[in-house]
C-alpha cells in the first residue's frame, strides 16, 4: 500500500521510541506532521486498546519490529489492514531514519 503525501498528516508510530520521543515529534513536525507513539507494549487490554485507537487515528502506522513482540506487531498489521491505514514495518526508528522516511514523502515517493 502506498502514501499518498498530504500535510498535517497524522502518524502513529509502534515500538520502543520512549528515549527519542520529543526527537522524532519535533522531526515530523518540521515537515508538517503530527506523530503519536505507542509502547508496542499489549500486555493489558487498555494497552491493547490503546494500540488500536493510534492505528485508527494514523494516516501512516510504522512498527518498530526490534523491540515490539510478534503480538505487537501482529495486532499493529491486523488494525491497519481493517482500516485501511499504510503501514511500514521498520527494523529501528530514529530520527534519522524519521527524516528519511519524510523526506521520501515530501518528494511523492511511496513510503
Amino acid at each position: 500500500m502506498s502514501v499518498f503525501y498530504k500535510r498535517h498528516m497524522r502518524i502513529g508510530i509502534v515500538g520502543g521510541v520512549d528515549r527519542t520521543a520529543n526527537l522524532l515529534q519535533s522531526v515530523a513536525a518540521e515537515h508538517g506532521h503530527q506523530l503519536e507513539l505507542h509502547t508496542g507494549v499489549i500486555s493489558g487490554a487498555a494497552s491493547a486498546a490503546g494500540l488500536r485507537a493510534l492505528v485508527a487515528r494514523s494516516e501512516l502506522v510504522v512498527v518498530v519490529t526490534d523491540v515490539n513482540s510478534h503480538n505487537a506487531v501482529r495486532t499493529a498489521r491486523r488494525e491497519a489492514r481493517l482500516r485501511n491505514r499504510t503501514l511500514r514495518i521498520v527494523r529501528r526508528i530514529g530520527a534519522t531514519q524519521l527524516t528519511a522516511l519524510l523526506n521520501d514523502l515530501d518528494h511523492g515517493r511511496a513510503a
